[in-house]
């Protein structure tokens, strides 16, 4: 079973107390850094989103700081503000030198205003910091086939978590297929058990379902071609398919009769998992921690995973994955401006250090899972060795990673593609209603 995990960041955090040497009022900026020989005008900015994650980055920025005649001032900025905040800056005189994203529809505005460095030639010309990363992690943050970020956390897959106890007294396996999964739900109901955690009240954890129909139905192409701007790839019959399963799912009962009222972030779905009164739950691969927190003796006896079942004839790949790849580092075009040479190739040494194996031996320290190939052989050293190794070979051998939808999609859909699943779940949009309504965003 599962050994001890400390929490590491995660796409949905709690927010967290400040770590380290920078202590963040949720109103407040606070800045970390030596003022060493390149402290003052020279020095680039560098923002984070601050959460568990964050001391990894503090003591980052001041080894480089001890090394580099340019410096970096590290700027964490509470969770809940973070995508605000930095969109404001960026349109503004103010912007950072580097910031961390999501990749994908996190940045695309961005890209199209020629506002970051298109980082895939400095990649390709130097094959031992390319080749350091996982590729379909790195492609994952890319736009137009265009890398324009550095992975710079831990890997965050979206798994079938279960109750390993509930299915074995039930005297069934983990769902390898949909059918699978539609088996276990019957026999649970049948023993009065709900089948399926899900906490409603908080939609992205509903959007976790559709991503994998889609992919498992359709193939990672699918979304693909939504990601890349064409809307009409909404109108693919893999969604109305999705649509349709998730619906039905709802509909007999799988995730019982309140999840819309039961939340994720205030730990009451994660709870009411952890004590046995449901059989599954998707969610990222934060799940683990938080029932490590909240349900130790359960995370240690009963907590199981597994990938998410295969469709029968479906198109899509059973290695595929969704969730977030991870986070990355991306740089400001201004960097490009004339005279701004030392300072941007200080930034691309910055980012050098992710694919460095003290890097990942601090991520790995901290309860991630790094996204760099040189991991591998370090997995040994996590604080749970066995369910690292699975997530790593998981997210190493998947055939693509589809970044969670509502960070892959430009900013201003990201809300209104949350608002359609919530109602699609909730019985206020038909699953025709709900492409159409998608087509339209």
């Amino acid at each position: 079973m599962l050994n001890a995990l400390r929490r590491g960041s995660s796409r949905r955090p709690r927010i967290l107390a400040a770590t380290g040497a920078c202590a963040l009022a949720a109103t407040t900026l606070a800045a970390c850094g030596s003022s060493g020989p390149g402290a003052g005008g020279d020095a680039l900015e560098v923002w984070v989103y601050q959460d568990g994650s964050t001391v990894i980055q503090e003591e980052f920025v001041e080894r480089f700081n001890e090394e580099s005649d340019i410096d970096i001032n590290l700027t964490q900025i509470p969770g809940e503000n973070y995508q605000d905040r930095m969109r404001t800056a960026m349109g503004g005189d103010n912007a950072p030198d580097i910031f961390f994203n999501w990749g994908g529809g996190s940045i695309g505005d961005f890209v199209a205003e020629d506002m970051l460095v298109d980082l895939t030639d400095t990649l390709a010309s130097e094959p031992e910091f390319q080749d350091a990363f996982i590729p379909s992690i790195l492609d994952a943050g890319a736009i137009d086939g265009r890398h324009y970020g550095v992975p710079m956390r831990g890997v965050q897959p979206v798994i079938l978590f279960y109750n390993q106890t509930l299915f074995d007294d039930a005297g069934l396996e983990a769902p390898e297929t949909y059918d699978d999964l539609l088996n276990a739900i019957d026999t649970f109901q049948q023993q009065d058990l709900q089948p399926i955690a899900l906490g409603g009240a908080d939609p992205w954890t509903e959007l976790m379902w559709l991503e994998y129909l889609l992919d498992r139905q359709g193939g990672a192409d699918v979304f693909e071609t939504i990601r890349n701007g064409d809307s009409s790839g909404w109108g693919d019959p893999a969604v109305l398919d999705a649509a349709e399963r998730a619906a039905d799912l709802a509909d007999m009962g799988a995730f019982g009769n309140n999840y819309r009222s039961v939340g994720f972030t205030n730990d009451a779905i994660s709870t009411f998992f952890g004590n046995g009164d449901a059989a599954m739950h998707l969610m990222g691969s934060w799940e683990y921690s938080a029932q490590l927190t909240l349900n130790p003796e359960f995370a240690e006896n009963d907590l199981a995973y597994t990938a998410f079942p295969t469709i029968e004839g479906g198109a899509g790949d059973a290695s595929a994955v969704v969730g977030n790849p991870t986070n990355y580092w991306s740089v400001h075009s201004s960097l490009e401006a004339e005279g701004e040479e030392d300072r941007l190739d200080a930034a691309i040494e910055f980012l050098k250090l992710m694919a460095t194996e003290d890097y990942a031996q601090a991520l790995i320290d901290n309860g991630d899972v790094p996204t760099t190939t040189n991991a591998q052989e370090l997995l040994g050293s996590s604080p749970n060795p066995e369910f690292a190794q699975w997530q790593y070979d998981m997210v190493a051998n998947a055939s693509d990673f589809t970044l969670s939808w509502d960070q892959a999609v430009p900013a201003q859909q990201s809300d209104p593609l949350v608002d359609s699943i919530e109602q699609l779940f909730a019985e206020q949009l038909t699953p025709q209603e709900f492409v159409d309504e998608l087509q339209n965003l």
